[in-house]
Protein backbone atom coordinates (compact mmCIF):
# COMPACT_ATOMS: atom_id res chain seq x y z
CA UNK A 1 0.00 0.00 0.00
CA UNK A 2 2.79 2.38 0.93
CA UNK A 3 4.65 1.54 -2.30
CA UNK A 4 1.57 2.15 -4.42
CA UNK A 5 1.00 5.50 -2.67
CA UNK A 6 4.58 6.56 -3.38
CA UNK A 7 4.25 5.66 -7.06
CA UNK A 8 0.99 7.60 -7.36
CA UNK A 9 2.55 10.63 -5.66
CA UNK A 10 5.52 10.45 -8.02
CA UNK A 11 3.22 10.32 -11.05
CA UNK A 12 1.25 13.32 -9.80
CA UNK A 13 4.45 15.25 -9.14
CA UNK A 14 5.82 14.43 -12.61
CA UNK A 15 2.54 15.52 -14.24
CA UNK A 16 2.62 18.80 -12.35
CA UNK A 17 6.23 19.44 -13.32
CA UNK A 18 5.49 18.76 -16.99
CA UNK A 19 2.39 20.97 -16.93
CA UNK A 20 4.33 23.73 -15.25
CA UNK A 21 7.12 23.53 -17.83
CA UNK A 22 4.59 23.70 -20.65
CA UNK A 23 2.93 26.74 -19.09
CA UNK A 24 6.25 28.53 -18.58
CA UNK A 25 7.30 27.81 -22.16
CA UNK A 26 3.95 28.97 -23.49
CA UNK A 27 4.06 32.14 -21.40
CA UNK A 28 7.61 32.87 -22.60
CA UNK A 29 6.62 32.45 -26.24
CA UNK A 30 3.57 34.67 -25.74
CA UNK A 31 5.74 37.33 -24.10
CA UNK A 32 8.19 37.27 -26.99
CA UNK A 33 5.34 37.41 -29.51
CA UNK A 34 3.72 40.41 -27.86
CA UNK A 35 7.07 42.13 -27.37
CA UNK A 36 7.66 42.21 -31.13
CA UNK A 37 4.92 44.57 -32.45
CA UNK A 38 6.41 44.67 -35.93
CA UNK A 39 6.32 40.91 -36.35
CA UNK A 40 3.65 38.52 -37.54
CA UNK A 41 0.63 40.26 -36.07
CA UNK A 42 1.22 43.61 -37.77
CA UNK A 43 2.28 41.89 -40.96
CA UNK A 44 -1.00 39.97 -40.96
CA UNK A 45 -3.08 43.07 -40.29
CA UNK A 46 -1.26 44.96 -43.04
CA UNK A 47 -2.03 42.19 -45.49
CA UNK A 48 -5.68 42.37 -44.53
CA UNK A 49 -5.81 46.17 -44.98
CA UNK A 50 -6.88 47.10 -48.49
CA UNK A 51 -4.75 49.86 -50.08
CA UNK A 52 -6.61 53.03 -51.06
CA UNK A 53 -6.39 53.40 -54.83
CA UNK A 54 -7.02 56.82 -56.36
CA UNK A 55 -7.47 57.78 -60.00
CA UNK A 56 -6.54 61.00 -61.74
CA UNK A 57 -6.72 61.75 -65.44
CA UNK A 58 -5.45 64.49 -67.69
CA UNK A 59 -4.12 65.45 -71.09
CA UNK A 60 -0.59 66.08 -69.75
CA UNK A 61 0.27 67.95 -72.95
CA UNK A 62 3.64 69.76 -72.82
CA UNK A 63 4.02 68.35 -69.32
CA UNK A 64 5.21 70.85 -66.70
CA UNK A 65 5.71 71.15 -62.94
CA UNK A 66 2.03 71.99 -62.44
CA UNK A 67 1.15 68.50 -63.68
CA UNK A 68 3.79 66.97 -61.40
CA UNK A 69 2.50 68.88 -58.39
CA UNK A 70 -1.04 67.68 -59.14
CA UNK A 71 0.15 64.08 -59.27
CA UNK A 72 2.03 64.56 -56.00
CA UNK A 73 -1.10 65.86 -54.28
CA UNK A 74 -3.26 63.09 -55.74
CA UNK A 75 -0.85 60.38 -54.57
CA UNK A 76 -0.96 61.82 -51.05
CA UNK A 77 -4.72 61.08 -50.93
CA UNK A 78 -4.21 57.33 -51.27
CA UNK A 79 -1.76 54.45 -51.24
CA UNK A 80 -1.65 53.85 -55.00
CA UNK A 81 -2.14 56.34 -57.84
CA UNK A 82 -3.57 55.25 -61.18
CA UNK A 83 -3.32 57.89 -63.91
CA UNK A 84 -5.41 58.04 -67.07
CA UNK A 85 -3.81 59.75 -70.07
CA UNK A 86 -6.48 61.16 -72.38
CA UNK A 87 -6.33 60.01 -76.00
CA UNK A 88 -5.42 62.31 -78.88
CA UNK A 89 -8.92 61.96 -80.37
CA UNK A 90 -10.60 62.95 -77.10
CA UNK A 91 -8.37 66.00 -76.71
CA UNK A 92 -9.09 67.11 -80.29
CA UNK A 93 -12.84 66.75 -79.71
CA UNK A 94 -12.83 68.72 -76.44
CA UNK A 95 -9.90 71.15 -76.56
CA UNK A 96 -8.13 71.09 -79.91
CA UNK A 97 -5.13 69.15 -81.23
CA UNK A 98 -2.43 68.29 -78.66
CA UNK A 99 1.17 69.38 -79.16
CA UNK A 100 2.57 66.13 -77.74
CA UNK A 101 1.29 62.78 -79.12
CA UNK A 102 -0.10 60.12 -76.80
CA UNK A 103 2.95 57.81 -76.71
CA UNK A 104 5.19 60.69 -75.62
CA UNK A 105 2.71 61.82 -72.99
CA UNK A 106 2.63 58.24 -71.68
CA UNK A 107 6.42 58.25 -71.31
CA UNK A 108 6.29 61.50 -69.37
CA UNK A 109 3.58 60.37 -66.95
CA UNK A 110 5.23 56.97 -66.40
CA UNK A 111 8.45 58.75 -65.39
CA UNK A 112 6.85 60.62 -62.47
CA UNK A 113 7.72 58.89 -59.20
CA UNK A 114 4.26 59.27 -57.62
CA UNK A 115 2.54 57.31 -60.41
CA UNK A 116 1.94 53.58 -59.77
CA UNK A 117 -0.07 52.67 -62.87
CA UNK A 118 -1.05 54.34 -66.16
CA UNK A 119 -4.17 53.85 -68.29
CA UNK A 120 -3.77 54.76 -71.95
CA UNK A 121 -6.52 56.30 -74.12
CA UNK A 122 -8.57 57.48 -71.16
CA UNK A 123 -11.78 59.40 -71.94
CA UNK A 124 -11.87 63.16 -71.40
CA UNK A 125 -15.03 62.92 -69.26
CA UNK A 126 -15.89 60.38 -66.56
CA UNK A 127 -18.77 58.50 -68.17
CA UNK A 128 -21.00 56.01 -66.37
CA UNK A 129 -19.41 53.01 -68.12
CA UNK A 130 -15.86 54.20 -67.56
CA UNK A 131 -16.53 54.98 -63.90
CA UNK A 132 -17.92 51.45 -63.43
CA UNK A 133 -14.76 50.09 -65.08
CA UNK A 134 -12.59 52.12 -62.72
CA UNK A 135 -14.44 50.82 -59.66
CA UNK A 136 -14.80 47.18 -60.74
CA UNK A 137 -11.65 46.45 -62.78
CA UNK A 138 -9.12 48.88 -61.36
CA UNK A 139 -10.48 48.86 -57.78
CA UNK A 140 -10.47 52.65 -57.62
CA UNK A 141 -11.74 54.18 -54.39
CA UNK A 142 -11.69 57.87 -55.34
CA UNK A 143 -11.45 59.99 -58.47
CA UNK A 144 -9.25 63.08 -58.12
CA UNK A 145 -9.24 66.40 -59.96
CA UNK A 146 -8.03 69.96 -59.38
CA UNK A 147 -10.19 72.79 -58.09
CA UNK A 148 -10.30 74.40 -61.54
CA UNK A 149 -13.56 73.68 -63.41
CA UNK A 150 -13.48 71.05 -66.16
CA UNK A 151 -16.43 71.83 -68.45
CA UNK A 152 -17.40 69.78 -71.50
CA UNK A 153 -18.43 71.40 -74.81
CA UNK A 154 -22.11 70.97 -73.83
CA UNK A 155 -21.54 72.91 -70.60
CA UNK A 156 -21.71 69.95 -68.19
CA UNK A 157 -19.15 69.06 -65.52
CA UNK A 158 -16.77 66.28 -66.65
CA UNK A 159 -16.71 64.89 -63.09
CA UNK A 160 -20.40 65.25 -62.25
CA UNK A 161 -21.03 61.49 -61.99
CA UNK A 162 -18.07 60.92 -59.68
CA UNK A 163 -19.29 63.73 -57.41
CA UNK A 164 -22.82 62.31 -57.28
CA UNK A 165 -21.41 58.88 -56.42
CA UNK A 166 -19.55 60.37 -53.44
CA UNK A 167 -16.24 59.10 -54.81
CA UNK A 168 -14.68 62.43 -55.76
CA UNK A 169 -11.82 64.29 -54.06
CA UNK A 170 -10.33 67.63 -54.99
CA UNK A 171 -6.80 69.01 -54.93
CA UNK A 172 -5.50 72.54 -55.35
CA UNK A 173 -4.43 73.59 -58.82
CA UNK A 174 -0.92 75.01 -59.17
CA UNK A 175 -1.49 78.64 -60.06
CA UNK A 176 0.40 80.50 -62.75
CA UNK A 177 1.50 77.65 -64.98
CA UNK A 178 -0.29 75.83 -67.80
CA UNK A 179 0.39 74.53 -71.27
CA UNK A 180 -1.22 77.71 -72.60
CA UNK A 181 1.17 79.78 -70.50
CA UNK A 182 4.17 77.88 -71.89
CA UNK A 183 2.98 78.54 -75.44
CA UNK A 184 2.81 82.22 -74.48
CA UNK A 185 6.39 82.10 -73.25
CA UNK A 186 7.40 80.59 -76.58
CA UNK A 187 5.75 83.48 -78.39
CA UNK A 188 7.64 85.81 -76.11
CA UNK A 189 10.92 84.20 -77.16
CA UNK A 190 10.04 84.72 -80.83
CA UNK A 191 9.09 88.33 -80.20
CA UNK A 192 12.32 88.89 -78.30
CA UNK A 193 14.32 88.13 -81.43
CA UNK A 194 12.11 89.72 -84.06
CA UNK A 195 10.78 92.92 -82.47
CA UNK A 196 12.97 95.82 -81.49
CA UNK A 197 10.11 97.80 -79.99
CA UNK A 198 10.87 97.56 -76.28
CA UNK A 199 7.38 98.69 -75.32
CA UNK A 200 5.68 95.84 -77.21
CA UNK A 201 8.21 93.37 -75.85
CA UNK A 202 7.82 94.45 -72.24
CA UNK A 203 4.04 94.24 -72.58
CA UNK A 204 4.22 90.66 -73.83
CA UNK A 205 6.74 89.80 -71.13
CA UNK A 206 4.42 91.07 -68.41
CA UNK A 207 1.57 89.05 -69.86
CA UNK A 208 3.27 85.67 -70.07
CA UNK A 209 6.28 85.75 -67.73
CA UNK A 210 4.83 87.62 -64.78
CA UNK A 211 1.07 87.21 -65.17
CA UNK A 212 -1.69 89.40 -66.61
CA UNK A 213 -2.57 92.75 -65.19
CA UNK A 214 -4.74 93.11 -62.10
CA UNK A 215 -8.00 93.52 -64.04
CA UNK A 216 -7.57 90.16 -65.77
CA UNK A 217 -6.76 88.44 -62.49
CA UNK A 218 -9.77 89.93 -60.73
CA UNK A 219 -12.31 88.88 -63.33
CA UNK A 220 -10.81 85.36 -63.44
CA UNK A 221 -10.81 85.06 -67.23
CA UNK A 222 -8.38 82.97 -69.26
CA UNK A 223 -4.68 83.65 -69.37
CA UNK A 224 -1.77 83.28 -67.02
CA UNK A 225 -1.37 84.54 -63.50
CA UNK A 226 1.58 85.04 -61.22
CA UNK A 227 3.04 81.67 -60.20
CA UNK A 228 2.98 80.94 -56.48
CA UNK A 229 4.92 77.71 -56.98
CA UNK A 230 8.16 78.88 -55.39
CA UNK A 231 11.16 76.59 -54.81
CA UNK A 232 11.11 77.00 -51.04
CA UNK A 233 12.80 74.53 -48.70
CA UNK A 234 9.40 73.09 -47.79
CA UNK A 235 8.48 72.58 -51.43
CA UNK A 236 11.81 70.94 -52.21
CA UNK A 237 11.32 68.52 -49.33
CA UNK A 238 7.89 67.62 -50.71
CA UNK A 239 9.41 66.78 -54.09
CA UNK A 240 12.58 65.09 -52.83
CA UNK A 241 12.86 61.47 -51.71
CA UNK A 242 15.64 62.43 -49.32
CA UNK A 243 17.99 59.74 -50.59
CA UNK A 244 21.70 60.26 -51.17
CA UNK A 245 24.45 58.10 -52.65
CA UNK A 246 25.86 55.24 -50.60
CA UNK A 247 29.50 55.15 -49.49
CA UNK A 248 30.58 53.00 -52.43
CA UNK A 249 28.04 54.26 -54.96
CA UNK A 250 29.07 54.96 -58.53
CA UNK A 251 27.84 58.52 -59.12
CA UNK A 252 26.90 59.64 -62.62
CA UNK A 253 26.59 63.33 -63.48
CA UNK A 254 24.68 64.85 -66.38
CA UNK A 255 23.64 68.44 -66.98
CA UNK A 256 21.50 70.40 -69.39
CA UNK A 257 18.93 73.15 -69.83
CA UNK A 258 16.01 70.68 -69.86
CA UNK A 259 13.82 73.44 -71.26
CA UNK A 260 10.37 72.31 -72.44
CA UNK A 261 11.03 68.96 -70.77
CA UNK A 262 10.02 66.10 -73.07
CA UNK A 263 10.21 62.34 -73.61
CA UNK A 264 13.72 62.60 -75.09
CA UNK A 265 14.98 64.11 -71.84
CA UNK A 266 13.39 61.26 -69.88
CA UNK A 267 15.10 58.68 -72.09
CA UNK A 268 18.60 60.19 -71.83
CA UNK A 269 18.24 60.44 -68.04
CA UNK A 270 17.11 56.82 -67.89
CA UNK A 271 20.18 55.74 -69.88
CA UNK A 272 22.48 57.85 -67.69
CA UNK A 273 20.97 56.36 -64.54
CA UNK A 274 21.71 52.88 -65.85
CA UNK A 275 25.43 53.66 -65.98
CA UNK A 276 25.81 53.88 -62.21
CA UNK A 277 24.15 53.71 -58.80
CA UNK A 278 23.23 57.36 -58.28
CA UNK A 279 22.36 60.02 -60.85
CA UNK A 280 23.17 63.65 -60.11
CA UNK A 281 21.53 66.12 -62.51
CA UNK A 282 22.72 69.69 -63.00
CA UNK A 283 20.28 72.25 -64.40
CA UNK A 284 21.68 75.31 -66.17
CA UNK A 285 20.44 78.61 -64.82
CA UNK A 286 18.47 81.06 -66.96
CA UNK A 287 21.48 83.27 -67.65
CA UNK A 288 23.47 80.33 -69.04
CA UNK A 289 20.56 79.16 -71.19
CA UNK A 290 19.98 82.66 -72.59
CA UNK A 291 23.51 82.71 -74.02
CA UNK A 292 22.19 80.26 -76.63
CA UNK A 293 18.39 80.46 -76.53
CA UNK A 294 15.78 82.21 -74.38
CA UNK A 295 14.48 80.04 -71.56
CA UNK A 296 10.82 79.03 -71.72
CA UNK A 297 10.05 76.83 -68.76
CA UNK A 298 11.36 75.97 -65.32
CA UNK A 299 11.64 72.33 -64.23
CA UNK A 300 11.91 70.80 -60.76
CA UNK A 301 13.68 67.89 -62.38
CA UNK A 302 15.76 66.41 -59.57
CA UNK A 303 12.78 65.90 -57.29
CA UNK A 304 10.09 64.76 -59.70
CA UNK A 305 11.36 61.87 -61.79
CA UNK A 306 12.04 58.33 -60.71
CA UNK A 307 14.81 56.94 -62.85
Amino acid sequence: MISEGKEQSARILATCLIAGAVMVAGFSLLTLYLAAPNDRWLQWTRKKKKPVRVYMDGCFDMMHYGHCNALRQARALGDQLVVGVVSDAEIIANKGPPVTPLHERMIMVNAVKWVDEVISDAPYAITKDFMKKLFDEYNIDYIIHGDDPCVLPDGTDAYELAKKAGRYKQIKRTEGVSSTDIVGRMLLCVRERSISDSHNHSSLQRQFSHGHNQKVEERGSGGTRVSHFLPTSRRIVQFSNGKGPGPDARIIYIDGAFDLFHAGHVEILRIARGLGDFLLVGIHNDQTVRLKNPSVSFILLDFTLIL
